[in-house]
């Protein structure tokens, strides 16, 4: 306990260890909350799920923070319901079966572009006689405009820009120039104050009622955004992060720890285990690594975890497995082995508790830093093509990114979020074994 006390107070004397050690705090925090709020089932349901469970959602939009960028400023998306109580209702009955409904939302709007769309989802219950609903839009400049007459089925959505009735009315295709725009100006810009969407409805049957949802699709959403899909990019940033913590810190501890564990029982051996063991791992020196890994993606499956099981694999048998027999046939020749074995010390416990301790120095700063590699590795998998299909991850993110051109359309947004966090990963953990390196190795103490 002294010693981690000590090894502890060595390390926060250096800036550029507790700057790491505050990311990979943070990222851990992210983790604990995206796994504790988020449960498995439900993320891959949301990532998988598509536009009916996306609905409410615009596409491509950009994050809302991007308003606090710009000069020109973008509608964010917003939705209210009755449902919920953020859309006002009173029902007023008129006769024993006969009831009108009103339906009320005002909103400030105080932007400078047009809305990509506005949807009404109406949920109705009846028996035989449809509800009828009558909708109304006034604007900031007193213009009441009638939007549309129609009959409610039990579940109808009505889309504002593609009723050919209401571009009749307002003379125009874009429907949300019309509706936002001031018909007097000469270039259509929208008319900023309170708008009132009112909703008139009448139920023909005792017991009948009318509820609707009002979505507005602005061009920004959330501290995310939205791609093609709807899906909110927040779900793969903050899920991606316990994926890439618990891919990276798993084949790291595994590599580093088989790896050590082989070749102290190689050299302790001698013989033709020694040979064996350096034999096989200057074959696996000469193997494409990351070949073998597309072609197990491509050929037999992309789970995350058979990736996570053939890196470990592979890299056991790495160019570091005779960085640590060099170490160890030293310490093999060592006074405190040979008096290990002179009171009768067994092979396993000389390997074990007595070889295999020395080299915790070197280990530790070398399997820190291997964290950032693996978690990258992941990344490049997925950006490759060859990610988990069902799990949001950043390299996904980034790999649909590339797929639909977002850099060609200038959704830069969709790129650089997740390549920020490999990046901010990466920075964590090298800057953490750095720090590690010095204090484990004294020589590098005044470098």
């Amino acid at each position: 306990m002294n010693a981690l006390k000590r090894t502890f107070y060595d390390l926060v004397r250096y800036p550029s260890a507790v700057l790491g050690l505050s990311i990979i705090l943070g990222l851990l925090l992210v983790a604990v909350y995206a796994l504790v709020t988020i449960p498995y089932d439900e993320a891959v349901r949301l990532w998988r799920g598509g536009e009916d469970v996306w609905y409410l959602n615009p596409k491509y939009a950009a994050p809302s923070w991007v308003n606090f960028f710009s000069i020109k400023k973008a509608p964010v998306s917003f939705a209210v319901s009755t449902a919920d109580g953020t859309m006002s209702k009173t029902v007023t009955p008129s006769s024993e079966d006969i009831a009108t409904t009103d339906i009320k939302y005002s909103f400030d709007y105080q932007y400078d572009t047009f809305p990509q769309e506005m949807i009404l989802y109406y949920t109705a219950t009846f028996k035989d006689k449809l509800p009828f609903a009558s909708v109304l839009w006034t604007t900031p400049d007193g213009r009441k405009i009638k939007i549309a007459n129609m009959a409610v089925d039990r579940r109808t959505a009505f889309r504002f820009s593609q009723d050919p009735k209401l571009q009749k009315t307002l003379k125009t295709n874009d429907v949300m120039e019309g509706l936002f725009a001031d018909p007097k100006a000469e270039t259509p810009t929208p008319v900023k104050g309170i708008y009132t969407l009112e909703i008139i409805g009448t139920t023909f049957e005792s017991g009948s009622t009318l509820d609707t949802q009002y979505v507005s699709h602005g061009e920004l959403y959330g501290l995310a955004g939205t791609d093609k899909y709807r899906r909110d990019l927040m779900l793969p940033l903050l899920y991606g992060t316990p994926i890439a913590l618990a891919f990276g810190l798993l084949a790291a501890i595994g590599t580093a720890v088989l790896t050590m564990s082989i070749a102290a029982i190689g050299t302790w051996n001698g013989g033709w285990v020694d040979g064996l063991i350096q034999r096989i791992t200057e074959i696996n020196l000469v193997l494409p690594f990351l070949a073998i890994l597309i072609m197990v993606g491509t050929f037999y499956s992309r789970s995350i975890w058979l990736m996570l099981g053939v890196t470990i694999v592979l890299g056991i048998f790495g160019a570091t497995i005779k960085t640590y027999r060099a170490v160890f046939l030293q310490s093999k020749e060592s006074s405190y082995i040979e008096a290990a074995r002179a009171y009768g010390a067994s092979n396993s416990r000389i390997i074990f508790n007595y070889l295999i301790p020395r080299m915790i120095p070197l280990l530790i700063p070398a399997l820190v830093s291997s964290v950032a590699a693996f978690v990258f590795l992941e990344a490049s998998l997925a950006v490759l093509g060859l990610g988990d299909p069902v799990l949001p991850t950043w390299g996904k993110v980034i790999n649909d990114a590339f797929t639909d051109g977002a850099l060609y359309q200038g959704r830069y947004y969709w790129v650089l979020q997740p390549a920020m966090l490999l990046m901010l990963t990466g920075l964590g953990f090298a800057m953490l074994g750095f720090a590690l390196d010095r204090v484990f190795n004294p020589k590098l103490r005044d470098m």
